[in-house]
């Protein structure tokens, strides 16, 4: 079964990842919860397996046999995916301490450069569900993605 999922693979990555940053985006926009410096180091990857996944799946159309390589290398960014997100998750708990710093860049403010501007602390858990964090949920599902990707790379191929 998992050899069948490998040419739809990036299609399936692409659908997870968006609906992750959607769901950041949302909790943003319509939540007001704004995201620390290393909840935006999270939405990267997720970018970055966006990029990946529409790239690898161009690529499969002429060239079917790199699908393994495709989730191979979906995997590996999903996997970095997950160890920034428990990296977060270790820094929320306390058990690793970590100094929450922006780069802001001045010159291109939309509002008031007088204004105070305050960066979200990292160690802080602003929203969880069942005692898990944004960033929790990030590291499981990017764990288990990651995980999947692997086994779909490494499945046989399907004999007719």
């Amino acid at each position: 079964m998992l050899s069948r999922l490998r040419p739809i693979w990036p299609l399936i990555a692409i659908f997870v990842s968006a609906a992750m940053l959607g769901a950041a985006h949302a909790f943003q926009r319509f939540g007001g919860l704004q995201p620390c410096p290393l909840c935006l180091d999270q939405r990267n990857w997720h970018w970055g397996v966006l990029g990946f996944a529409a790239l690898s799946y161009a690529v499969m159309r002429w060239k079917p046999a790199y699908a393994r390589w495709a989730a191979i290398g979906l995997g590996l960014i999903l996997l970095g995916s997950a160890a920034q997100a428990a990296f977060h998750v270790a820094v929320e708990q306390g058990w690793v301490i970590y100094r929450c710093e922006a780069n802001i860049d001045l010159d291109n403010l939309a509002f008031d450069v007088n204004a105070p501007v305050e960066v979200p602390q990292c160690d802080k858990v602003l929203w969880s569900l069942f005692g898990v964090s944004m960033a929790g949920y990030n590291a499981i599902i990017s764990l288990i993605l990651a995980l999947a990707s692997f086994a779909v790379a490494l499945a046989p191929e399907r004999r007719a």
